[in-house]
């Protein structure tokens, strides 16, 4: 299998039990998780050599995000350890007609601080097939959108195909700032990930849709995709398409675009949705596979789209599938009978 290398920044998730509201909880659970961590694990279970590059504290709040890493077969070895913290995040899960929301408390972390110096990307690098970052990264701090820079620049140098997962996050950034950042790094990406807001938000691009009303038809998307193919020279852009009815209950199905032709996935209608945290980073981690091991463009986009669809009834920020079990649904085994 090939050898995948994620980077950005892994955090302490603290959630309350089940539906409950924050101001009720008594108590909160403990999960570790992040854009770029959460596609390393998802690359680790499908048997790739997944390495996950970030600066983690040396205490044992530290310690943890690392081990949460090992447990699913990550290799930890490029983890720079220094800094004074793990960043946080606050995760609520709704439920019907409420939303799910995060409260971030991430500033001054560990790979918000750390230097050019923490890292050899050359040596991360080396024997490399593929690296993916999300727009997440750059958003942490100027000095993150520096590593990033230079994380791209080394992959390049040793011939690893890039991917970005735009991931825009607007309690991280505005949209001014994250155009002025993220489109001189297009130049070294192959494989563009991201959704209609994005793709707007991130690089200026605005598809003819209107996503909001629900009409996420895959041709609004075809000149959006050729225009961003024809720019930025990507070899393969490509969208997820979410309907969301609830908290609990969406659409979901992708589209992909080659330079030549496009594609689109079958639909799954997910519902009820049991965290949905974690699931366009486990449509990366499929997309990353499929286009390693498939032979088309289509296989490739329908292993992710039902990774994704997976992910979506898993606690956590994690995707814990197998390849087997994403095959057996995009094969069309999507009834839940018990496995006997």
């Amino acid at each position: 299998m090939a050898k995948v290398v994620t980077m950005g920044e892994i955090m302490l998730r603290l959630s309350p039990a089940g539906n409950m509201r924050f101001v009720q909880a008594d108590s909160f659970d403990v999960i570790y998780g992040g854009g770029e961590a959460n596609v390393a694990v998802s690359c680790a279970n499908y048997g790739h050599d997944a390495y996950f590059v970030t600066k983690l504290p040396e205490h044992e709040i530290g310690q943890a995000a690392v081990n949460a890493l090992r447990r699913y077969g990550v290799n930890t070895k490029f983890i720079a350890r220094g800094g004074d913290r793990v960043g946080i995040y606050y995760a609520e899960t709704g439920a019907s007609m409420r939303p799910s929301k995060v409260i971030y408390d991430r500033a001054n972390s560990a790979i918000a601080e750390a230097k050019p110096e923490d890292f050899d990307f050359d040596a991360i690098m080396e024997g490399a097939d593929w690296f993916h970052w999300s727009g997440i990264t750059p958003a942490i701090s100027n000095k993150a959108a520096e590593l990033t820079r230079l994380a791209c620049e080394a992959a390049k140098r040793h011939g690893v195909t890039v991917s970005v997962d735009l991931n825009f996050r607007k309690k991280l950034w505005t949209s001014k700032k994250a155009i002025s950042v993220m489109r001189p790094l297009m130049e070294y990406v192959d494989v563009c990930i991201g959704n209609e807001e994005d793709a707007e938000l991130c690089l200026g691009f605005k598809p003819d849709a209107n996503v909001e009303a629900g009409e996420t038809g895959a041709e609004g998307y075809h000149k959006i995709f050729e225009q961003m193919a024809k720019e930025f020279k990507f070899k393969y852009v490509i969208s997820t398409l979410r309907e969301s009815f609830s908290a609990t209950h969406n659409g979901w199905k992708a589209l992909i675009y080659n330079g030549k032709e496009f594609y689109e996935s079958k639909r799954y209608d997910i519902n009820p949705i049991i965290d949905r945290i974690g699931g366009g980073d486990s449509f990366s981690g499929g997309v990353i596979h499929g286009l390693l091991t498939k032979e088309t463009q289509a296989e490739a986009l329908e292993f992710a789209v039902a990774a994704s669809a997976l992910k979506h009834t898993i606690n956590g920020d994690f995707n814990l599938v197998s390849a087997s079990e994403v095959e057996s649904l995009a094969g069309g085994n999507a009834n839940g009978r018990v496995q006997r």
